[in-house]
């Protein structure tokens, strides 16, 4: 018997204990899942960063870690941390993640933001957005999740760029990587998606500079993390006319602080991180077939490269 245990804040056991059984009966897998199983017999632990293990020195007979979230990095560089870590990577969150970058996109490309807060009774000239083809889309990040939005956007009709720091082959999508690549994916583009996962290469990855290489009233949709943009050098090109609109569902703090710059500016969303989450159903068969590969050897999936943080 596997002695698995699951360090989450309390309110997702009850979410998850009745589906992670059932994928692990389902898996073959004879398991004993439990909130609090001594360090020196747990096999395998089910972790979200804000749950209770943050110390993974006793752990000593734990063979891997599997993570509830896709975003690793408050944890990656735990010093305690030697066994393997394995992100989320689920088709429930991906999709969940395209509908709502789709969703925004749409919302900024055909102006709705005009219509749905200008029911003032006065019947204006009809002004028409370009077509999707006429509108280029960048995405920085184009792991799974990006990917797959660039997928979506693209089969809507728009043109697409993909950027990330190593090179990539993705139909449909242009793929640029590094700092000269960065830059041409950044030029005249219209709307930018960030994707990108969060380390220090990425940090305030949109700040003054490469926010003046996009197209004058170009939109910004973040539902990757916040310290990808530098807020301050955001709010310039804003009030400038830089950027027409931002909608951002990441913060460098959260809860955003009620008195933060966003929450009262004209041109800024703010959704409080809603943007996709783990399905508990899907997420438990994830996590139940990597833990089977781990017991016949067939090595982990989505297992976390330190060196590069994700």
């Amino acid at each position: 018997m596997l002695n698995v245990l699951f360090s989450a804040q309390p309110t997702r056991w009850a979410e998850y204990e009745a589906p992670l059984n059932a994928a692990f009966i389902a898996a073959g897998l004879d398991v004993a899942l439990s909130c609090d199983h001594s360090p020196d017999q747990t096999d395998y632990i089910i972790f979200a960063p804000n749950g209770p293990v943050r110390d993974f020195s006793p752990y000593t007979r734990t063979k891997a870690i599997m993570s509830l979230w896709a975003g690793v990095e408050t944890v990656v560089d735990n010093q305690t941390l030697t066994q393997p870590l394995c992100r989320m990577v689920d088709d429930s969150l991906t999709s969940g993640m395209v509908e709502w970058v789709v969703g925004h996109a749409m919302r900024h490309h055909l102006g709705m933001d005009a219509h749905i807060h200008g029911q003032d009774g006065i019947w204006r000239d009809a002004v028409f957005p370009p077509v999707a083809a006429q509108r280029p889309i960048t995405i920085l990040g184009i792991g799974a999740l990006g990917a797959a939005c660039g997928q979506a956007l693209h089969g809507l009709g728009f043109p697409v760029t993909g950027w990330s720091r190593a090179a990539k082959d993705i139909p449909n999508i242009r793929c640029l990587h590094g700092d000269d690549g960065l830059k041409t994916a950044l030029t005249g583009a219209e709307i930018v998606v960030l994707l990108l996962p969060q380390t220090p290469q990425t940090e305030s990855i949109l700040n003054r500079d490469s926010l003046a290489l996009l197209a004058k009233g170009a939109f910004v949709i973040n539902p990757g993390r916040g310290p990808l943009i530098d807020d301050d050098a955001l709010l310039a090109a804003l009030d400038d006319g830089q950027i027409a609109h931002a909608t951002l569902d990441v913060f460098r703090v959260e809860p955003l602080p009620a008195d933060h710059p966003f929450w009262a500016h004209p041109r800024v969303t703010v959704t409080p991180h809603i943007a996709s989450t783990t399905r508990p159903e899907t997420a438990s068969q994830i996590i139940a077939e990597n833990i089977s590969r781990g017991e016949r050897g067939a090595g982990f999936l989505h297992l976390v490269d330190r060196a590069l943080g994700y």
